[in-house]
């Protein structure tokens, strides 16, 4: 099979592989080579896929909400963020390195928006005492 992992800004991963783990709204599942064409919504938690060829590792990617098709020998992900790791010791290192960047990120936004918000409160201050 062929997993595509597809983020908003491009592709995080494009490979053979030989088996799919992902979990759903209804609970985890597997998809193998001829299993049926299949739809479900991913909820946040962990995909892991076995590589085709020699590697028979389990790898591991940290997903988001996102939806994930099976058709023919192609498994596609849609999700709006997600992490790769090579385990699960360095995926939740990973993962955790993200949300606090995130966190950050939002931290500034919001600490943004109180600035302007707070602007356009004293403009309005300021043009109610002229008139």
């Amino acid at each position: 099979m062929r997993l595509l992992l597809l983020l908003p800004t491009g592709v995080l991963l494009d490979r053979g592989v030989r088996k799919v783990v992902a979990e759903g709204a209804g609970g985890a599942f597997c998809l193998l080579p001829r299993h049926v064409d299949f739809v479900s919504a991913l909820v946040p938690g962990i995909l892991a896929y076995v590589p085709g060829g020699e590697d028979t590792a389990e790898r591991f990617v940290a997903v988001d909400e996102g939806i994930l098709v099976k058709c023919g020998r192609e498994v596609r992900v849609s999700t709006r963020n997600a992490v790769a790791g090579p385990d699960l010791a360095g995926l939740r290192a990973a993962v955790e390195r993200r949300l606090r960047r995130l966190d950050e990120r939002e931290r500034a936004a919001r600490g943004a928006l109180a600035r302007l918000e707070t602007g356009v409160v004293r403009r309005f201050m300021d043009l109610g005492r002229r008139l």
